[in-house]
């Protein structure tokens, strides 16, 4: 199972790279684990850039071959970019989670906030128990 280092995580699978590509922004996918456990994903469903999100806000869907699973928002902000290429391309979330299948970005209401999310120590604390 892959956790890079570099990034922050939640309890619900999501991972946070600070900083985006535009200043200010962060990038939000789901985690190599939390790919796995749904199975091949068929359709992403996700907020509108310029929405508004609370943390912990459900602000999506993934649907799978298994299930929906709701994608929830890591933080309180606004989005700032969907990935575009997950509309044709919904099975780069489970061949790239990381890279090519990251799924929104968005300008969080406090920087601060990032640093109170799970390191990747934590987060793997807590899959692999």
């Amino acid at each position: 199972m892959d956790i890079p280092s570099d990034l922050k995580y939640t309890d619900e699978h999501e991972w946070v790279k600070s900083p985006g590509e535009s200043e200010g922004s962060v990038r939000i996918g789901i985690t190599d684990y939390a790919q796995d456990a749904l199975g091949d994903i068929v359709f992403v469903s996700l907020p509108e850039a310029g929405t508004e999100l609370s943390a912990s806000d459900a602000c999506g869907e993934l649907e799978s071959t298994k299930s929906v699973s709701d994608v929830y928002a890591p933080l309180s902000g606004e989005v700032t970019a969907v990935n575009p290429a997950l509309e044709d391309q919904p099975e780069l979330v489970n061949t790239a989670p990381y890279a090519e299948g990251w799924l929104f970005e968005m300008r969080p209401a406090s920087a601060a906030d990032v640093d109170d999310l799970l390191d990747a120590d934590v987060y793997r604390s807590r899959v692999e128990e």
